[in-house]
């Protein structure tokens, strides 16, 4: 243990307060997918848990918590919380070094992406997923049953990746848009990725396993895209080992197409936008962003396949589970309400630009999680007028999620 509680290093962790049999709680979690537990602390370890940064010393910690709380804190008290979370894989250091490289390898062997969340975030079983996504599209809620083909204009989606529970009747209603308004063959998803990544954007090799059988890469488009692009898109292609964002709409697409239609997909993972807010910068202050997103637009235009965006993305998150103080009352959810309406119509206007204004206006104050494929897929998209399809929360006082699917046509 001498390596790590020297100054020890908790890893990129999402924390959010839980009550448990009537006692607040502090739970964290891994949103990167290397441990798949959480912990749940005592409101009294979150003061020495915060100060775990890799720049405090033991002693630094114990004089902090003596300021702070003006108890003695022993040494062996502090082994023992660092000791948990060594074990359970929260902690950087050598422990959590090897299981990261036999994760990463594990998933380097494997031949597809696992269907990661198949059983969690939606039903396991095949007949089960169908009939739970059927039900998704059934009024009052959902859009009714999507019929054939009719008008082949539909160029982009935006669709959420919130779970399925919480979010299918809206996800039914942009995928019905696919199924009555698209032929396309080729669909690249843009997604979230919510762990963080090294770079802007993320590609992958490996087709995604769903229950309703794989979604195929189109190897051919990715190699395009990847030598217009002129620079590595695997670098971090291992934030797609746990990220949902995607799998989400790989499983919607295999729903609509199984024994219909053959497709194949392009799955993409961003996550360059919130860093430039961060910095106040424009959002293509980084020239590979800007590269990339010029690279996508002709890899479309110049596709012997015809092609339909796809950007896996949950707009608001506030309450105390994200960081807000107080928990979320009705006047609150119907403010957000009024501003997430506002931002979309910079969305469905096509204006990638005043997208990401609208949201640097305010300092992304509700936390908008889809900043970085919504901007992507506007930015990259070959189409002349956009709509939005529907609009929807998740009302959890103590951390409410919005979302919406829209629709973009040539």
């Amino acid at each position: 243990m001498a390596e790590l509680t020297d100054r020890p290093k908790l890893r990129p962790v999402e924390a959010f307060p839980t009550e448990v049999e009537g006692e607040r709680r502090i739970a964290i979690r891994d949103p990167a997918g290397f441990t798949d537990s959480i912990l749940l602390l005592p409101l009294p370890l979150l003061d020495i848990v915060s100060l775990f940064d890799g720049e405090h010393s033991i002693l630094e910690i114990q004089e902090a918590f003596m300021r702070h709380r003006g108890e003695l804190l022993f040494r062996e008290q502090i082994d023992r919380v660092l000791s948990m979370l060594d074990e359970y894989g929260f902690l950087e250091g050598a422990r959590f070094a090897e299981r990261r490289q036999r994760l990463a390898e594990a998933f380097r062997q494997s031949p597809a992406r696992p269907a990661g969340h198949a059983g969690k975030a939606y039903e396991g079983d095949p007949m089960g997923l169908r009939a739970q996504i059927d039900g998704f599209f059934t009024p009052p809620h959902g859009p009714g049953a999507p019929g054939p083909v009719a008008s082949p204009s539909l160029r982009a989606i935006i669709a959420p990746h919130i779970d399925f529970h919480r979010g299918g009747p809206v996800y039914a209603w942009a995928y019905r848009e696919v199924a009555e308004r698209c032929d396309a063959d080729c669909f690249v998803i843009l997604g979230t990725c919510h762990a963080g990544m090294d770079d802007p954007f993320a590609l992958t090799f490996k087709d995604y396993d769903t229950p309703f059988g794989p979604a195929v890469v189109d190897r051919e488009f990715a190699d395009a895209l990847a030598r217009r692009f002129g620079a590595d898109l695997l670098g971090s292609e291992l934030a797609h080992r746990s990220e949902h964002s995607i799998e989400f709409q790989a499983v919607f697409l295999r729903y609509l197409f199984a024994g219909r239609r053959e497709f194949t997909i392009v799955p993409v993972l961003a996550g360059f936008l919130h860093e430039a807010l961060l910095r106040g910068k424009d959002p293509e202050a980084d020239p590979t962003v800007g590269r990339f997103l010029d690279a996508l637009r002709e890899t479309v235009a110049t596709c012997r396949r015809k092609v339909c965006l796809v950007a896996g993305a949950d707009l608001a998150h506030v309450g105390p589970r994200f960081g807000d103080p107080e928990p979320v009352s009705g006047p609150w959810l119907r403010k957000v309400e009024t501003e997430d309406r506002a931002m979309l119509e910079s969305v469905t206007s096509l204006d990638a630009q005043g997208f990401f204004d609208s949201v640097a206006g305010d300092g992304d104050r509700r936390r908008i999680c889809g900043l970085s494929p919504i901007y992507a897929l506007l930015r990259s998209v070959e189409a002349k007028s956009g709509g939005l399809l529907r609009y929807a929360q998740w009302p959890d006082p103590q951390g409410t999620v919005t979302f919406a699917s829209a629709a973009f046509s040539a």
